[in-house]
C-alpha cells in the first residue's frame, strides 16, 4: 500500500482543548509509536453525554461513535510517518475538537557486518551510479565526475575491463550538462537516470543503442534505480521511493522511507534482492535494507573498512554500486572512481 505522509511539521502542534474538557488521554501530542502496534484510543470527556464522537486521521473519518469507548488504531494498517489525529464532539448542537500528533517508526534494524569472498579490479574513472550483474557481466552507469564523461558499461568481472561503452555527452534546454545516474536492467532494455535533468534514457542492452527517453514528474532529482519485476523503484535524494510503471515509465506513486529514528534521506543507488530494496546512503560506507511494501529500514550492513585505500578522497569517491547475482548468490560492491570491486558475504552480528 502506497503512503502519501501528512507534513512533519503537524507533529509538532499541540493538542487545543483546554485541560479537563475534551481532549485527549492517549496518544499523547508528540508520542512515537512503533510501527505495528494497536494503540487505544482514549478521550476525557466533559460528561457522559453526547450525541456522537468522530474520529479522523489526516483528515479521514475512521471511526463513527455514540459512546465513551475507546478506538483501537492499528499501526500497521496506517503507515509510516508523522499523522493528524482529530476528535469531534457532537452534543447538545455543538462541536467541539480535540487534537493529537504522533509519529510512527518502525523497530530497530537489524545489524550486520560483512565478510570478503574475493577483489576485483575496478576502472577508476568509473564514477560510479548505477550497477547491475546478469550472465556473468557487470553493467555500470557513470556520472560526470571530476571531468570524467557520462557512460554506460559493460564490464569483464573478474578484469575489470570495459568491454563495451557508450558516452553521453552535451546538456538539456537550460545548459545543464547530463550528469548520469542510477540504472537497472528490464528485460531486452538497460533503463538509466539523469541527475538533474529531469530526463531519464531507454537503451537496448546488447547494442546500447538508444530507443526512448522519459520525464520525471513528482520526483524531483534522478538517484538510484531498481526493478522489482514489477514496478521500477526510483530515488531523487528525499526519504522517498518512488514506483514507475516499467513500460510507461510514469510514476504510480511512493512511499516514504523510515528507521527507528525518523526519516532516511539521502538514499542512493539500489538494488532489488529477494522481495526487499538495498540501497547506498549517499556519503556513508551503510546500505540499509528496505521492506519496499511499508517503507521500513528492516537491516543496516556496516561497510566501514571496506575501502582501504589510504588515499581515497571524502568526496567523490563515496561507496555506491550494488549488484547482485540471482543465479550463484554473489553480492557485489564498489565505489565512485575505487579501484576495487568486492564480492562480499553479509553477516548479522
Amino acid at each position: 500500500m502506497l503512503v502519501f505522509v501528512a507534513s512533519v511539521a503537524l507533529l509538532l502542534a499541540g493538542c487545543k482543548s483546554q485541560k479537563g474538557k475534551f481532549e485527549f488521554l492517549s496518544p499523547k501530542s508528540g508520542e512515537t509509536l512503533i510501527l505495528g502496534e494497536k494503540v487505544a484510543v482514549r478521550m476525557q470527556f466533559p460528561d457522559s453525554t453526547l450525541d456522537s464522537v468522530v474520529y479522523s486521521l489526516d483528515g479521514e473519518i475512521i471511526e463513527r461513535k455514540k459512546d465513551t469507548t475507546e478506538l483501537l488504531l492499528d499501526t500497521e494498517s496506517i503507515g509510516l510517518g508523522a499523522r493528524n489525529l482529530v476528535a469531534k464532539l457532537y452534543r447538545e448542537g455543538k462541536e467541539e475538537v480535540a487534537f493529537s500528533n504522533v509519529i510512527i517508526l518502525p523497530e530497530s534494524p537489524r545489524q550486520y557486518t560483512f565478510e570478503v569472498v574475493n577483489e576485483y579490479p575496478h576502472d577508476t574513472t568509473a564514477f560510479t551510479q548505477g550497477l547491475e550483474f546478469e550472465n556473468g557481466f557487470l553493467y555500470e552507469s557513470t556520472g560526470a565526475g571530476n571531468d570524467l564523461i557520462t557512460s554506460l558499461r559493460k564490464v569483464e568481472l573478474t578484469t575489470g575491463r570495459v568491454i563495451q561503452k557508450r558516452e553521453i555527452t552535451g546538456s538539456d534546454a537550460s545548459g545543464e550538462p547530463y550528469f548520469g545516474e542510477g540504472m537497472t536492467i528490464v528485460g531486452d532494455k538497460i533503463v538509466m537516470l539523469t541527475w538533474r535533468n529531469k530526463l531519464g534514457y531507454v537503451f537496448n542492452k546488447e547494442t546500447f543503442e538508444q530507443v526512448g527517453t522519459f520525464n520525471y514528474q513528482q520526483s524531483t532529482q534522478g538517484w538510484g534505480l531498481c526493478y522489482d519485476g514489477k514496478r521500477l523503484i526510483k530515488t531523487d535524494s528525499s526519504n522517498k521511493l518512488y514506483f514507475l510503471d516499467p513500460n510507461t515509465y510514469q510514476e504510480l506513486g511512493f512511499i516514504p522511507v523510515y528507521d527507528h529514528n525518523g526519516a532516511v534521506d539521502y538514499i542512493n543507488e539500489l538494488e532489488h534482492i529477494d522481495g526487499k530494496v538495498y540501497a547506498n546512503i549517499y556519503g556513508k560506507d551503510i546500505v540499509v535494507i528496505i521492506n519496499p511494501e511499508t517503507g521500513a529500514v528492516e537491516g543496516q550492513i556496516n561497510f566501514v573498512g571496506l575501502y582501504k585505500n589510504a588515499k581515497r578522497n571524502a568526496v567523490d569517491e563515496e561507496m555506491n554500486g550494488i549488484a547482485y547475482d540471482k543465479v550463484s548468490k554473489r553480492f557485489f560492491v564498489t565505489g565512485k572512481q575505487w579501484n576495487k570491486l568486492y564480492e562480499v558475504k553479509v553477516v548479522e552480528r
